[in-house]
């Protein structure tokens, strides 16, 4: 799991001035990537594309668990269905909107690369998504 550049730049901010980032909202989204959008990345920067795709709502506190310093999924976390089109997704990440241009929170790789096409709709039970701060 990975911080982008732009969320370290916040987290420093943070710590310095006291001003919340602007992603500390009660809400995040998931978004599925092809590869590793890296530390340099966006919420675009290597994202998946279908016919149905969009990010999926993390309202904060209920869709996280937290152990020490892994949150993970609280519940079932579903794409929209796959109505046309094929991608393969390796990745994931925490962004700061749902869908186009957004701020990648944090990234990082599936424990399996998940391939989609159309009558398959992405999803994750609950604790397969798993965010290390470390």
């Amino acid at each position: 799991m990975s911080a982008s550049n732009a969320t370290e730049n916040d987290i420093s901010t943070w710590m310095a001035t006291g001003t919340s980032p602007a992603w500390a909202s009660a809400t995040t989204y998931l978004r599925l990537y092809s590869s590793d959008p890296g530390e340099a990345g966006t919420a675009t920067t290597n994202e998946i594309s279908y016919t149905g795709y969009d990010g999926v709502v993390m309202a904060k506190p209920a869709s996280w668990s937290v152990s020490g310093n892994t949150r993970s999924n609280a519940a079932l976390v579903q794409f929209p269905l796959c109505t046309g089109g094929t991608a393969t997704a390796t990745h994931f990440g925490e962004c700061s909107t749902q869908n186009g241009a957004g701020q990648l929170i944090v990234s990082g790789a599936l424990t399996a690369s998940l391939s989609i096409s159309n009558g398959i709709q992405p999803q994750f039970n609950t604790g397969e998504l798993d965010i290390v701060i470390d």
